[in-house]
């Protein structure tokens, strides 16, 4: 069975840093990626990793978020710096896993809580 294990969430200072993991496992996923979703608003994109290497970030985060992957331990990490308040949301990971041409299927992690303080 697909499996995401997420972890990192918690209180963080304004300014301060955190490191979100995703440990995915039970499939082969095209991409892997964390979005988020703030109370009263829509979940949205934070960034992206294929199994190559290529990333993709929202515009909220270009420049403050960096995604990585560690093949090894088959887990993606969302480093986030300069947090902002704006940034305080539930965090999702995301694998996605390609089942036919032009179709693929999500996977959701349960969540983990960001917030922010100012």
């Amino acid at each position: 069975q697909v499996q995401l294990v997420e972890s990192g969430g918690g209180l963080v200072q304004a300014g301060g840093s955190l490191r979100l993991s995703c440990a995915a496992s039970g499939s082969r996923f095209s991409t892997i990626g964390w979005y988020r979703q703030a109370p009263g608003k829509q979940r949205e994109l934070v960034a992206t990793i294929t199994n190559s290497g290529s990333t993709n970030y929202a515009d909220s985060v270009e420049g403050r978020c960096t995604i990585s992957r560690d093949n090894a331990k088959n887990t993606v990490y969302l480093q986030m710096y300069s947090a902002k308040p704006e940034d305080t949301a539930v965090y999702y990971c995301n694998a996605r896993a390609t089942v036919a041409l032009g179709f693929s299927v999500d996977y959701w992690g349960q969540g983990t809580q960001v917030t922010v303080s100012s």
